[in-house]
């Protein structure tokens, strides 16, 4: 350090740094053992029982008693499980489980804590893109696509009809009355079949860049017995309209999908000349501003840069895309909807979700 850095030095700031450092040291893993908690289903075991001693939990997970125990030790540093030293047991306050556990949903932060892993484990590539360009492509993460659909079903699923589809006004009276509908970027479905099983007059496609989430939406909606609802691969840039070239859908929706694909601005061009007069375009999105400044009070600031840059920055850049990544943020979605050939965007806000924008576009 310099005689000039010495002088300035602040030691004050410097031990806040120092706390501040731990802390992240000490939440970064209670993230692994939290996705860990909800994989094996421990939180779930553990807001069922009374206090409760490792193996009485072990068994009622039917897990490895050793593991769970040290698990328990996390989870009771941490502050999430409580512990009575005198009958060595522990249990999970219910104030807790409110955020924890399956029964919780659309409230359980579990599910989301699982990206953390997910996205740890293309650290190494991630390394390398650093230093050499490129990207990482959708196929180096197993789990992201399963985890994805399960908080798209807490998520966005579990608002679908009370809350997002009412925005716009008498979308849910024509959906009622039968009109065609295309999800992009569908993933494994979960809001698509959702509306399908919903709207049986409605028509419901699917386009997703993933063979292996198409196939699993197809047979899902094979095993629901849903007759008016198709699920295809391909390139979502090129939607495409009807033999007469006249556009094909009276409702698009993306949800949390745009931002992470190779060719955005072709996309919603796509997506613009698709829709009938009067179509809708409804684009749910993260939440934040182009702006880095205006995102430093943002609650899922840093975590929406961490996934960017670990997922949808990436898988974008792997295909020589934009690499617009999940902080593209408000200013350029409405600029991109607006270069597209939507004249009219809302963008709105729900009270309950601090996490997502949604956009009401229409030509």
């Amino acid at each position: 350090m310099s005689q000039a850095a010495k002088a300035t030095f602040n030691e004050a700031k410097a031990g806040k740094f120092a706390e501040q450092m731990l802390g992240v040291m000490n939440y970064a893993a209670l993230a692994l053992m939290t996705s860990i908690g909800h994989r094996t289903r421990l939180f779930d075991v553990l807001a069922q029982l009374p206090p409760a001693t490792s193996a009485q939990i072990a068994a009622a997970a039917t897990l490895n008693e050793r593991y769970v125990r040290e698990w328990l030790g996390a989870m009771t540093t941490a502050r999430v499980v409580e512990y009575n030293e005198a009958t060595a047991t522990y249990w999970l306050p219910a104030e807790h489980a409110a955020f924890l556990t399956r029964a919780a949903s659309p409230n359980n932060l579990a599910v989301t804590a699982q990206f953390i892993p997910v996205l740890a484990g293309v650290e190494d590539q991630i390394i390398a893109c650093f230093q050499n360009g490129g990207g990482v492509p959708y196929e180096a993460y197993p789990r992201f696509h399963e985890v994805m659909a399960e908080e798209s079903a807490q998520t966005v699923v579990s608002a679908l009809f009370d809350h997002i589809l009412p925005l716009a006004s008498g979308l849910l009276d024509d959906l009622r009355d039968g009109i065609d509908v295309l999800d992009v970027g569908c993933g494994r479905g979960q809001a698509l079949l959702a509306m399908a099983a919903k709207f049986p007059h409605s028509r419901f496609t699917g386009y997703d860049f993933s063979t292996e989430t198409v196939s699993a939406a197809n047979q899902d909606a094979a095993a629901r017995g849903l007759k008016n609802i198709r699920f295809e691969a391909r390139d979502v840039a090129t939607i495409g309209t009807t033999s007469d070239g006249r556009p094909r859908f009276h409702l698009i929706t993306a949800f949390d999908a745009i931002h992470d694909q190779a060719q955005p601005a072709k996309v919603l061009d796509a997506i613009a000349q698709s829709l009938t007069d009067g179509g809708l375009f409804l684009m749910q999105d993260i939440a934040g501003s182009s702006h880095v400044h205006k995102n430093l009070e943002n609650p899922i600031g840093t975590f929406t840069y961490t996934v960017s840059c670990l997922h949808c920055m990436t898988v974008s850049l792997s295909q020589g895309g934009a690499g617009l990544g999940a902080a593209w943020g408000e200013e350029k979605a409405v600029q991109m909807l607006t270069e597209a050939g939507f004249t009219h965007v809302e963008v709105k806000r729900l009270a309950h979700d601090i996490i997502n924008n949604y956009y009401l576009a229409k030509k």
